[in-house]
């Protein structure tokens, strides 16, 4: 298991009570293995001790307010690619598939482009494996990287974690302290007019166990997260757990 992935997966979940009970085991997850270079993990670091020190009603608030409003930072990475068009649900459903015939099954209330339940999932893959995933996606990945870097968020932190391990060019600095005009709800975002990333805007997917679902991402806005597993089944045990 490539542990790192899953822990940087779950500090993108809801900072709710088991997030913040399990992230001094997510930083030693994180040390141990040392998948990312010192000044990725301290950023890294920095983020989960800003998590466990703050105010716990206005970290969760904050995290709705980042990462459920608006299209730039949505966690769901179909979200980026399809928006509302129709290519949407099927690409659901090829994740989802893909998810299956590795034997996992995901949560009941979990959507399948949900970036902690791509990342557990990649966390259970050859390391090649997940970094050829984490490049398709690296464009989405720059994206909200760079837009949480330019609000002053250290949520960017993992964004530029994640594509050091792909091997990509990390985070372009930001305006920092600029401004930033807020986004409009995702819905009114793609009634207007929908982005695509990327030279298609497609989902492909391999029939064997690996998968690329950047390439070509939905929303839902996530309600009450912790580190628990996104999936039912085989329901992996480790120290970094949604």
């Amino acid at each position: 298991m490539t542990i790192t992935l899953k822990a940087l997966g779950a500090l993108l979940t809801y900072p709710g009570p088991a997030l913040r009970q399990a992230l001094p085991e997510i930083g030693a997850a994180l040390e141990a293995e040392g998948l990312v270079g010192r000044k990725a993990r301290q950023a890294v670091r920095e983020l989960a001790d800003e998590l466990a020190a703050g105010d716990p009603l206005e970290m969760e608030e904050r995290y709705v307010g980042i990462f459920d409003r608006g299209r730039r930072t949505s966690l769901h990475l179909f979200e980026h690619v399809h928006g509302d068009s129709r290519d949407r649900g099927q690409a659901m459903v090829d994740l989802r598939g893909v998810y299956e015939r590795a034997g996992f099954k995901l949560a009941a209330n979990e959507l399948p482009d949900f970036l902690p339940a791509v990342l557990e999932y990649l966390s259970h893959r050859p390391l090649a494996e997940a970094r050829e995933m984490l490049v398709d996606c690296a464009h989405i990945l720059r994206l909200v990287g760079e837009t949480l870097a330019e609000r002053d968020s250290r949520y960017a932190a993992v964004f530029a974690a994640l594509l050091e391990i792909a091997g990509e060019p990390g985070l372009k600095p930001g305006r920092s302290g600029v401004p930033i005009e807020e986004d409009k709800p995702i819905d009114e975002e793609w009634a207007e007019e929908p982005v695509i990333f990327g030279p298609s805007a497609r989902m492909t997917l391999s029939t064997t166990a690996g998968a690329q679902p950047c390439g070509g991402g939905p929303g839902g806005a996530p309600t009450a997260r912790g580190p628990q597993s996104s999936f039912v089944s085989p329901a992996p045990t480790t120290g970094a757990r949604r």
